[in-house]
């Protein structure tokens, strides 16, 4: 059963945005009105009422929101964190100061709901690994670069 949460992320989930874990469901329409999702790893919460995300340039999801504005993004997380938070988006920074094919975009939240059961509840969200020593290094850059624009924006 959805609830109505308002525009201000809920504690819970600004707790696992901040462990930097945590993937959300990216979900937009393309121009010919045809939907899309796209996992996105790098999420990061700017204040109370926005998120920074990092998205590669030449992603479908990218151009979508681009074009469109209007996302959903679906958030799944141990402690029963089940949220949908509707936004719009912006470019803040292209390309991101940590690798050239990657963009970041701020996400102003317009609604947020609970999607929480009364019958379930969820114990653990996706979960990841870095494919590479690389990976790991270039993934932590891009989250570094998300919290500290959410202190300077």
């Amino acid at each position: 059963m959805a609830k109505h949460v308002g525009v201000k992320l809920p504690d819970d989930l600004i707790k696992v945005l901040k462990q930097g874990q945590t993937v959300a469901v990216l979900a937009t329409f393309s121009e010919k009105g045809l939907p899309h999702t796209t996992p996105i790893q790098w999420v990061y919460p700017k204040g109370l009422e926005s998120l920074l995300i990092s998205i590669h340039k030449d992603h479908i999801g990218y151009h979508n929101m681009v074009w469109q504005k209007k996302v959903m993004l679906c958030f799944l997380d141990e402690g029963n964190v089940a949220y949908s938070v509707l936004g719009r988006a912006g470019v803040v920074r292209a390309p991101s100061s940590v690798h050239p094919l990657m963009n970041v975009v701020r996400i102003d939240i317009i609604d947020i709901k609970s999607d929480r059961s009364i019958l379930t509840k969820v114990d653990a969200g996706v979960r990841w690994s870095y494919a590479s020593a690389e990976a790991e290094e270039l993934c932590n850059n891009l989250l570094s670069e998300l919290k500290e624009l959410s202190q300077a924006l």
